[in-house]
């Protein structure tokens, strides 16, 4: 991840914020995605600041050095100690496994959140997208340095190689190298989720998009 790439990252919406530490004092994760995360803290930070955020996954620490993009204080009354921020942060620099760890985590999220809905799925392809799902870019990670662009037009796919590994907003895009099969499933899953449905699939496509090596 370097701070020159600006492109649009996919983030996630905690149900429960992920409590953290920023600088070492006590934060809050409201959002997250595999370019940065969206916090609550006390104080202010002016946009460009660079600070270390820390959260906890399965018993070990995952930590960024990050760039703070835009922060709106959300209460103030007036004594600098009590003011309290949401800040959106970019991440530069993972510090150790952590972007491994982070994709772990992510991965995790969405196939639990598509579990939850899949009731409401009315493809039966959709059913075992949960399970699916957090499979996508799991192991075949250097074979090769394309990005693959699935775009629904309401009733039928198209598929495109493409250098870019943005997600477009009617499809996805994810490493060229996956099973066909697979992505077979995930456009079937697609067209049966809701609005919110569609915007896991996105992010976990972009957890896929991340295991291509560029060169």
């Amino acid at each position: 991840m370097t701070s020159n790439d600006r492109r649009e990252f996919q983030r996630l919406k905690l149900a429960k914020p992920l409590l953290a530490l920023l600088d070492g004092h006590n934060a809050l994760v409201l959002d997250i995605g595999i370019g940065g995360a969206f916090i609550e803290h006390h104080g202010r930070l002016q946009p460009g600041a660079r600070v270390r955020l820390t959260f906890r996954w399965q018993g070990s620490d995952v930590e960024f050095v990050c760039s703070a993009i835009r922060s709106d204080a959300v209460r103030d009354d007036g004594n600098a100690r009590n003011i309290v921020s949401q800040t959106g942060l970019r991440f530069v620099e993972a510090v150790g496994s952590a972007e491994e760890r982070l994709q772990e985590m992510m991965a995790t999220f969405v196939g639990r959140i598509l579990a939850a809905q899949k009731a409401n799925a009315s493809a039966k392809s959709a059913d075992h997208a949960d399970t699916l799902l957090p499979k996508i870019g799991e192991a075949r990670r250097t074979r090769s340095s394309g990005y693959a662009a699935y775009r629904f037009d309401g009733s039928s796919w198209s598929r495109s190689i493409t250098k870019s590994p943005a997600q477009a907003p009617n499809g996805f895009t994810v490493a060229a190298y996956e099973d066909e099969d697979e992505l077979e499933v995930l456009c079937r899953a697609y067209e049966s989720a809701d609005a919110s449905g569609r915007q896991m699939i996105r992010v976990i496509a972009e957890l896929s998009a991340m295991t291509v090596k560029t060169k």
